[in-house]
């Protein structure tokens, strides 16, 4: 989706951005789930805190700029990857 939003400037297809939405929305609340019912390591919990930073951030993305059909900040897009990415290896880290 970044390569779509960054290469042709403009904004990817709606259904692809509701399909990384919908399957983001699945993991974050397993690991929220996990989180709140186990004894899970501080990294963990502090993953779960990132995942939902960049999940407000996907959700201002979608529903402020990319359903008006606004073209979506580059700057937002990669902090919103950066973050995820983050929670991605804190995650790992508890390997």
């Amino acid at each position: 989706m970044a390569l779509i939003r960054l290469g042709k400037h403009s904004n990817p297809p709606h259904w692809i951005a509701m399909l990384h939405g919908f399957i983001a929305a699945a993991g974050v609340s397993l690991l929220a789930y996990v989180t709140i019912f186990a004894k899970v390591p501080e990294l963990a919990q502090i993953a779960l805190l990132a995942f939902l930073l960049a999940a407000a951030g996907g959700v201002w993305m979608n529903l402020g700029r990319h359903q008006n059909n606004l073209l979506i900040p580059s700057t937002i897009m990669i902090g919103h990857a950066l973050v995820a990415v983050a929670g991605l290896v804190l995650l790992l880290l508890v390997l």
